[in-house]
């Protein structure tokens, strides 16, 4: 990995610092954002002032075109302020990079759609996810439909979990062509006749993402909205790296829930004890425990990342690898979150507390894809197919 090194420090020290102050800023009001359940606009006002929106789009259309690593750095950054912001961001970062990689659209409509990212910080994620096929990673035909009428489409249906519904510009809509067993990815302006938001999410976990319901009626989109037709392999070369900034951001989650812990522990001194329960061997044995978790983390999610960006003749053959990942870094966090609370004890629990948060956040990690049973199938297969 020739002058990679380099060439990180030089794209990623200036993003990081401003990371860092975007992630304190963000945890002051992180419990808020919780509580009320609502989007954090304010959050990402902030982003945008800071240029964070067009990270991921290329430099030759304005943008910084940060790679893989630099990404999943800054998502664990930004993630440790609020998790839901980071998670939301990702979303639209990641879908940049996926595309500004393979290219699989006309280039004046990228180009298009890069400019307006740059130039009018708009906001865009796929919807996919449908209530009838569950997780589009399982492969199941959608319910919403593409239908052509002359110059134009009319396309309906219902998408869930669509995060940031309420703040995004554009979706991509994966939708069925007409009556045919082809699935078309649909680029949706928000502002078009028929598109609506239904506000459906009411959950424990990540409830800034406002992960609402994306519905369309009869939505009237130009014949240049069929970006890409799905299951095209011609269309993209590499596997979903980009799908790293999950794990990445539930990794921000564990390291700011082992911050509180050891904080909690240097200074808490209950008068049963002498000094300071940071002197007690249990506590001792979890604080190193989720150390280890997220030393090995880290390692095999940065590992990943860097491969990735300096052996780019290896991305083909990375699939199973990059599942591992995501399954390993979050199952890791799950449990750094569990000891830091098993430290703290049941006032962890209190409403007041932020591990209750970083508890509840940190599950829905296993439930973004690839789920882990996918994740397992995959290795399980890869190994008996091995010589």
């Amino acid at each position: 990995m020739p002058n990679l090194t380099q060439t990180i420090a030089e794209n990623l020290g200036k993003w990081m610092q401003k990371a860092e102050q975007l992630a304190d800023l963000f945890a002051e009001r992180s419990a808020d954002i919780d509580r009320e359940g609502r989007f954090p606009f304010d959050n990402f006002s902030d982003l945008k002032t800071a240029g964070f929106l067009s990270l991921t789009v290329p430099a030759e259309y304005g943008g910084e075109g940060l790679n893989l690593y630099e990404f999943v750095m800054l998502q664990e950054q930004l993630a440790k302020g609020d998790a839901a912001t980071a998670l939301s961001l990702g979303w639209h970062l990641g879908s940049l990079l996926e595309l500004s990689e393979n290219r699989p659209w006309d280039e004046k409509v990228f180009r298009s759609l890069c400019l307006k990212v740059v130039e009018e910080q708009v906001l865009i994620n796929r919807a996919a996810t449908e209530p009838a096929t569950g997780s589009p990673t399982r492969g199941g035909m959608p319910q919403t439909t593409a239908v052509r009428k002359g110059e134009h489409w009319l396309v309906s249906g219902r998408k869930s979990f669509t995060s940031m519904a309420e703040a995004l510009d554009y979706s991509l809509v994966t939708a069925r062509i007409e009556n045919t067993s082809r699935k078309g990815i649909f680029l949706i302006d928000h502002k078009l006749p028929g598109v609506e938001i239904e506000k459906s999410w009411d959950t424990i976990s990540m409830r800034g993402t406002r992960s609402d319901d994306l519905v369309l009626n009869d939505v009237r989109a130009e014949t240049s909205a069929l970006v890409e037709e799905e299951g095209d392999q011609t269309n993209y070369t590499y596997p979903k790296a980009w799908l790293l900034h999950i794990p990445a951001c539930y990794l921000g989650i564990a390291a700011a829930a082992r911050d509180y812990a050891v904080a909690f522990a240097k200074q808490y001194r209950p008068n049963s004890l002498p000094g300071p329960i940071k002197e007690v061997p249990e506590v001792q044995r979890k604080t190193g425990e989720m150390e280890l978790e997220l030393y090995k983390a880290r390692e095999i999610l940065h590992a990943a990342a860097r491969r990735w960006v300096g052996e780019r003749e290896k991305r083909k053959e990375m699939g199973p690898e990059l599942g591992a990942v995501k399954h390993i870094v979050t199952n890791c966090a799950n449990r750094v979150v569990d000891l830091a609370m098993r430290i703290t004890g049941a006032r962890s629990l209190t409403r007041s507390n932020p591990l209750q948060q970083y508890y509840r956040d940190v599950r829905a990690g296993l439930h973004n894809p690839p789920m882990d049973d996918s994740v397992v199938a995959v290795l399980a297969k890869r190994a008996f197919e091995q010589e």
